[in-house]
């Protein structure tokens, strides 16, 4: 029995001194060799591709990085030459062309998303749901919303349980001024999904109805629980924008800059953070921050933006070659199929032919009756000499009932310089100063001129308490 245990007996001996001999030796080259002897963990699975991850969002409604929208892009591409009547492929292709235009602003990508998503219709024309809803959110991105809205009825139509339809008909119907019927979807999207990105929308559409404070927590619960830094930046960035909108650029520029540090794609960020550190009085950074989101993005908004700063700053050169940008990209999105009409009218109202600006504004209205569009076709007016018709659109645009912005800035400044113009000084005077209110820093260019007025206004009159009628004692 003892020789049947010797021969274990010996090995388990010499496995121990090899361990003590193991454990004296020092040094990082032998501890190296040491650990590649040693048995290694089972391997985790393999982290999916960026263009994977990318086609996991664009089919949840989440935003999808750069580099992972052109591998996904590419990846599609190849497999619609391989195999034309892939319906799948191509729908999934056109979303994916689409959300990179968007992007990058860049309307060149439009007439190919149309092209892959029309395709997909062609290979498989019934219950095509993912390539319906591709062309609603096409048309979107062109500001074409009541295609928007068209397509994305028919989406839901076909699955009225997906969810991700939802949120581009809520864009739809907020594009066209229609945001019972937006607060209603919503209402739906709720009943069927929750998470980070359905709190994101639901955070737009409290910010529209005039309710920033539930805008603002429903945006700290979306970046709370986003999964992937894209998507947090995506919810961040909002909210940059909503705490800029209520007069808070400290606060703005946080989100801002947390937003630009996660993805710095994040174009609309960085332009964000120009107009936050404009606010702050840090203008050389501002400027700064602007050239950067226009260089990855150049978006006509942000042209105007900066053009604006440069007038403020009495740089009159620079800000006409912004303005020059933003007639050029204007262009550009025409030929996209985009339509960037409402800058372009805020632009000329402002710095160009007023009168061309009612135009423009007066068919962009007839096309969609939505409040920015109501607070520009009135401000047009009003610069143009026709402050009567001017006050019925500022008087629309800032109708809560009808979805106006009762807390926007803006809409509130130009209601009160219209009627200032009208020689209403009592209500001029409350608009004038509610748009201080609620943001000092709106503009570079307009806020000065808002202080400026309340002041040539004055303190309102005194008239004293009425006395009381002797027979109503």
């Amino acid at each position: 029995m003892e020789k049947q245990q010797e021969g274990p007996v010996r090995q388990e001996a010499s496995v121990r001194r090899r361990r003590v001999l193991i454990a004296s030796v020092a040094g990082c080259a032998v501890l190296g060799g040491v650990l590649v002897l040693l048995p290694r963990e089972p391997a985790g699975p393999a982290r999916p591709s960026p263009g994977a991850v990318a086609m996991a969002a664009v089919g949840s409604g989440v935003p999808a990085t750069l580099p992972g929208l052109a591998e996904l892009i590419g990846e599609r591409e190849k497999a619609v030459r391989a195999r034309p009547g892939d319906a799948a492929s191509w729908a999934v292709l056109g979303a994916a062309y689409v959300e990179r235009g968007r992007r990058l602003a860049d309307p060149a990508y439009y007439p190919r998303a149309e092209k892959a998503l029309r395709a997909s219709l062609e290979a498989q024309p019934q219950r095509n749901t993912r390539a319906v809803a591709g062309l609603a959110a096409l048309a979107n991105a062109r500001r074409d919303f009541r295609a928007g809205r068209r397509w994305g009825e028919a989406a839901l139509k076909l699955e009225p349980r997906r969810w991700t339809t939802y949120p581009l008909l809520i864009d739809a119907y907020t594009g066209l001024g229609e945001h019972r019927a937006a607060k209603r979807t919503l209402d739906r999207l709720t009943e069927l999904r929750s998470g980070p990105a359905v709190l994101a929308r639901a955070a737009a559409v409290h910010r529209d109805r005039g309710r920033p404070e539930d805008a603002a927590a429903s945006l700290a619960d979306a970046a709370a629980g986003a999964r992937a830094p894209v998507e947090r930046a995506a919810y961040l960035e909002q909210a940059g924008r909503l705490a800029f909108e209520r007069g808070d650029p400290d606060a703005a520029l946080r989100h801002f800059r947390e937003a630009a540090r996660l993805d710095p794609d994040q174009r609309a960020a960085q332009a964000g953070q120009g107009r936050a550190l404009a606010a702050l009085g840090r203008t050389a950074q501002a400027l700064k921050a602007y050239r950067v989101a226009l260089a990855g993005q150049p978006c006509p908004q942000y042209a105007l933006q900066l053009g604006e700063l440069y007038e403020s700053l009495g740089m009159p050169d620079a800000a006409r070659a912004q303005y020059g940008l933003l007639r050029e990209r204007v262009r550009g999105a025409a030929a996209g199929g985009a339509d960037e009409g409402l800058v372009l009218g805020r632009l000329e109202a402002d710095h160009g032919d007023p009168a061309a600006a009612v135009r423009r504004l007066r068919a962009e209205w007839r096309r969609r009756p939505a409040p920015e569009v109501a607070d520009a076709l009135g401000w047009a007016l009003y610069r143009a000499g026709e402050p009567a018709q001017a006050l019925w659109f500022a008087l629309r645009a800032t109708d809560p009932e009808r979805g106006g912005g009762l807390g926007d800035a803006l809409y509130m400044y130009h209601r009160g310089m219209i009627e200032q113009d009208l020689e209403h000084h009592g209500a001029a005077r409350r608009h004038l100063t509610e748009a201080l209110r609620i943001n000092p820093h709106f503009s570079p260019l307009h806020a000065p001129a808002a202080r400026a007025a309340v002041e040539a206004l004055g303190e309102p009159p005194d008239e004293g308490v009425p006395e009381m009628d002797a027979g109503a004692r």
